[in-house]
């Protein structure tokens, strides 16, 4: 896997952008903030909520990128007497901060990236990386951009062995770090995101995912649909590899 990640983004990086064009320079802040909850009630009884907040800093040579979000959910289950109960289902909190240093003469960046994962119900309870490596805009047109970045790290991960004893292995290591970042304009208030990102260590490789639509509402307000996967390669027997999450949320860009 890492040796695999490795060749594509390294061919990926390496590969000069003929698809360029000139651009305005960028607000000194971007923000945006989601919101999405469900609550029903009767005979099926749940609640549901998640939040994200991404702030973006633009300096003359640096760019600093941070984000947030968080999962929290409750079900209506049953237990083995026949007794019905709301019950807390996933609780997952992130973050992380990115700097990066603009390169002259060249769409590229020397960056610095640390990750936190906190997760209830997760394959790894805690889960935190720390990278540094290069990054470059691939395509830079009118309506399409791709940014990649690649570079070596460490990481830090408590595996979750038995949820009823609260048992955990602590795992660490050295690892590869390798992203991309799409972002279509599909019409003047519609753009569609993929976010990809690949962890590659001995124990374990993690491959997280998100695929998104957003369409403008009013003025700075927009709903966006979007589809998240996070997938372990190393979890425990009773531990499934992949957790997706479904949402609609709304936006409002600052």
């Amino acid at each position: 896997m890492k040796v695999l990640v490795s060749g594509i983004a390294a061919v990926a990086l390496m590969s000069g952008s003929a698809w360029v064009v000139a651009e305005d320079a960028p607000p000194k802040w971007e923000a945006s903030a989601e919101l999405g909850a469900i609550n029903t009630t009767g005979n099926t009884e749940t609640t549901s909520f998640n939040g994200k907040l991404d702030v973006i800093q633009n300096l003359e040579r640096w760019k600093n990128t941070f984000a947030a979000s968080v999962l929290y959910k409750e079900d209506q289950v049953e237990n083995d007497a026949g007794i019905e109960s709301s019950e807390k289902t996933a609780e997952k909190y992130f973050a992380s901060v990115k700097s990066a240093y603009l390169l002259t003469g060249e769409y590229g960046n020397l960056f610095g990236y640390a990750s936190h994962t906190h997760d209830e119900f997760g394959s790894y309870r805690k889960y935190t990386t720390v990278s540094f490596g290069y990054g470059k805009r691939l395509i830079n047109a009118e309506t399409l951009t791709l940014d990649a970045e690649i570079g070596p790290g460490y990481y830090w991960g408590d595996q979750v062995i038995d949820e009823d004893l609260g048992l955990v292995v602590q795992e660490e290591g050295a690892m590869l770090r390798a992203a991309a970042d799409l972002k279509w304009t599909i019409s003047e208030n519609a753009t569609f995101t993929q976010k990809l990102g690949v962890e590659g260590g001995d124990d374990n490789t993690r491959v997280q995912s998100d695929t998104a639509v957003s369409t403008q509402i009013s003025g700075s307000l927009q709903m966006k649909v979007g589809y998240s996967v996070t997938h372990d390669t190393d979890v425990a027997i009773d531990k499934e590899k992949t957790d997706t999450t479904t949402y609609i949320n709304l936006v409002y860009n600052f």
